[in-house]
C-alpha cells in the first residue's frame, strides 16, 4: 500500500512539475508576443533615423506585424487542432524569432517591414496554440481558470514593461536589441515546450467530431481559411486607414461583409469546416466571445481617447503619459490573477459579472472629467477600470474554453483572440470617428 501511495504522489508531482513548465512556456511566448506589439513604440524615431524612413513606413512597422495577427489567428487554431498544436506552436515561435533576427539585422526599410510580416504570422500561430495547450494541460476547470488568470496578466505586465524596458534598450544599446532580445527567450521557450508539453497529433480525435462525410481523411477546409483571411484582412485594413465614407472604406467595408457572410455559408456546407458552427449554438462560448470584444472595446478605446486627453490637453510629454497609466495597468494584472483564484471558489459568472459592473461604472464615471480634472481624481477611476477589466477577462476567456470540447480548443482560442482584435480595432475606429466628429463641431461652433 504504502509503495502505490507513493507511486502516486510521485506520478502527482511529476504532473504539477509538467504543468508548471508548461504555463512558463506559454506566458514566454506570449509575453514576447505581446511586447512586440507594443514596445516597438518607444523605438520608432530611432529606426526612423537608422533606416531613413518616412512616417508612413513607421506606420507599416507597426501594422505588418497587426495584420497578419489579425488574419491568422483561425487558420492557426484549426492547423493546431488538425495538425497538433505543439507541432504548429514550435512553428511559430520558429518564425517568430527568425523574424525578430531579421529585423534586428535590418539594413533598409523594406527587409524590416518584411521582418516583422513575418514576426506577425509567428504570433498567428503562438496566440491561439498557447491557450488552447495551456487548456489542455489543466484539465481540471478551477486550475485551469488559475493557470488562464497567470497567463493573462503576462500581458498586462508586457504593458507595464514596455515604457521602461524599450527605454533602457534603446537608449543604453541600440533599437535592434528589442529584437535580439527574443533569440535567448524564444530558445529557452522552444527547450521548455519540447520538454514540458506532449507531442500528440489530434487529427484522429478531431476526425471524430467531424460530420460523417469526413471519412476517408482529415484535410484542411481552404476555401474557409481563405475567405476568413479576405474578410479579416479587408476589416482590419478598413479599421486602421478609416476615412469616413471614401470610396476605399466602403469597397472594404463591401469586401469584409461579402466575404464573411460567404465564408459562413461555406463552413455550413462544408464536409470539412474549418469554424465548427456548433461552438456558436453553445451559449457560454456564444456569451463569452461576444463579452470579450464588448470588454475590449471599452478598455482599448479608453486607453486611445485618455492617451490623447493627457498629452494633447492636459500637456503631458509621453513618457508622463505612459507612466500615468501604470497605475491601471498593475491594476489588471493583480486582479487577473486574483480572479482565478475567486474563481475557483466563488465561480466564474460571479467574477465576470463583479469585473464588468466594477469596470463599467469607472469608465462612466469618465464622462465628467473636464481640461482641469486633476490626475488624482483621474488615478482612482483607472485603477477600477484596469481591477475591473483584469477581474473580467481571465474568467471570461476560462468560461469559453471550458464550455468547448478540449479536441476544438484550438480553433476556440483562436476565436477568442479573434474577438479581442475585433473589439479592440472596433474600439479605436469608434471612438476615433466620435472623438474627430465632437471635436469638428466644437471648432466650428468656436469659431
Amino acid at each position: 500500500m504504502s509503495i502505490t501511495t507513493s507511486t502516486k504522489e510521485t506520478l502527482e508531482a511529476a504532473v504539477v512539475k509538467r504543468q508548471r513548465l508548461t504555463l512558463t512556456a506559454m506566458c514566454l511566448a506570449l509575453g514576447m508576443a505581446a511586447l512586440d506589439d507594443t514596445v516597438v513604440n518607444v523605438a520608432l524615431p530611432s529606426v526612423q533615423a537608422n533606416l531613413s524612413m518616412s512616417v508612413s513606413g513607421l506606420q507599416w512597422i507597426l501594422n505588418a506585424y497587426l495584420l497578419p495577427i489579425a488574419c491568422l489567428v483561425l487558420p492557426a487554431g484549426n492547423l493546431g487542432d488538425v495538425y497538433g498544436r505543439r507541432k504548429v506552436f514550435l512553428f511559430g515561435l520558429a518564425s517568430f524569432v527568425i523574424a525578430s533576427m531579421l529585423v534586428g539585422i535590418a539594413i533598409n526599410g523594406p527587409m524590416a517591414i518584411a521582418g516583422r510580416l513575418l514576426q506577425g504570422v509567428g504570433s498567428a500561430a503562438l496566440l491561439p496554440c498557447s491557450l488552447s495547450i495551456l487548456s489542455d494541460a489543466y484539465p481540471d476547470p478551477k486550475e485551469r481558470t488559475k493557470a488562464i488568470g497567470i497567463w493573462s496578466g503576462v500581458s498586462g505586465l508586457a504593458l507595464i514593461l514596455d515604457p521602461a524596458l524599450g527605454g533602457i534598450l534603446v537608449d543604453t544599446l541600440s533599437w535592434r536589441s528589442i529584437f535580439y532580445l527574443n533569440l535567448p527567450l524564444g530558445l529557452l521557450t522552444f527547450w521548455l515546450t519540447g520538454r514540458a508539453v506532449p507531442s500528440v497529433t489530434t487529427t484522429r480525435e478531431y476526425r471524430r467530431h467531424l460530420p460523417s462525410r469526413s471519412t476517408v481523411s482529415c484535410q484542411i477546409d481552404l476555401p474557409g481559411m481563405v475567405l476568413s483571411v479576405i474578410a479579416l484582412a479587408s476589416f482590419v485594413m478598413l479599421m486602421m486607414g478609416y476615412e469616413g465614407f471614401s470610396v476605399r472604406s466602403l469597397l472594404l467595408l463591401g469586401l469584409s461583409i461579402g466575404s464573411a457572410a460567404t465564408f459562413v455559408l461555406v463552413e455550413f456546407v462544408s464536409a470539412r469546416p474549418m469554424l465548427p458552427m456548433a461552438l456558436f449554438c453553445q451559449r457560454t462560448f456564444a456569451a463569452a466571445f461576444v463579452t470579450n470584444a464588448l470588454l475590449l472595446f471599452m478598455l482599448v478605446s479608453l486607453l486611445f481617447i485618455f492617451s490623447l486627453f493627457l498629452q494633447q490637453v492636459q500637456g503631458y510629454s509621453a513618457i508622463e503619459a505612459g507612466l500615468r497609466f501604470l497605475p491601471l495597468n498593475a491594476a489588471f494584472i493583480l486582479s487577473s490573477v486574483l480572479s482565478g483564484y475567486c474563481s475557483a471558489f466563488m465561480g466564474s459568472r460571479w467574477s465576470i459579472t463583479a469585473g464588468f459592473v466594477t469596470a463599467g461604472v469607472a469608465v462612466l464615471s469618465l464622462v465628467s472629467v473636464q481640461v482641469d480634472t486633476p490626475y488624482t481624481a483621474l488615478l482612482v477611476r483607472l485603477i477600477f477600470v484596469g481591477f475591473g477589466s483584469g477581474f473580467t477577462l481571465s474568467p471570461l476567456t476560462a468560461a469559453g474554453m471550458s464550455s468547448t470540447s478540449s479536441k476544438f480548443s484550438g480553433i476556440a482560442a483562436a476565436l477568442m483572440n479573434t474577438s479581442t482584435r475585433l473589439g479592440g480595432a472596433l474600439g479605436i475606429a469608434v471612438q476615433g470617428s466620435v472623438f474627430t466628429h465632437q471635436m469638428g463641431a466644437n471648432l466650428q461652433a468656436s469659431l
